[in-house]
């Protein structure tokens, strides 16, 4: 039970790091696209993969207490699987989506932004602790 709760609240913690993502996208897109540019350098892109594959984790050992496990689940191992994947599809693959991407302009960039904060939402909701005993009279 411990450990469920621990997965929980590092669960919560992904949720709000994507919810923070989501906002910084929305309100300064360039900063947004610099971050982004940044975690795709080579030694950097790697340490981020790791980090994919054990957020993914994280979200499937906390769907079993959550309100949405199966979309953690699902949404945990599509982080995983792509986490994996990233050292195979190489820094230029990379580089080259994230050039179209920025390219694109400030609307797809928001439109990214605005995944991000939705998905980061519903982790929060899904993991957050249930209220007791509020009723409203």
């Amino acid at each position: 039970m411990r450990t469920l709760r621990i997965m929980a609240l590092l669960a919560l913690l992904i949720g709000l790091l994507l919810v923070v993502q989501g906002v910084l996208g929305l309100v300064a897109p360039d900063v947004f696209v610099t971050t982004i540019r940044f975690i795709q350098t080579p030694p950097v892109m790697y340490v981020a993969a790791v980090l994919r594959v054990l957020f993914g984790i994280v979200l499937v050992r906390a769907a079993a207490g959550s309100r949405a496990p199966r979309f953690l689940r699902v949404f945990g191992f599509i982080i995983v699987i792509d986490g994996l994947l990233t050292p195979f599809v190489g820094v230029w693959a990379s580089q080259h989506i994230l050039g179209w991407w920025s390219a694109s302009g400030p609307a797809l960039v928001r439109a990214f932004a605005g995944v991000s904060l939705a998905l980061g939402l519903l982790i929060v909701y899904a993991v957050a602790p249930h209220r007791r005993g509020s009723s409203m009279s």
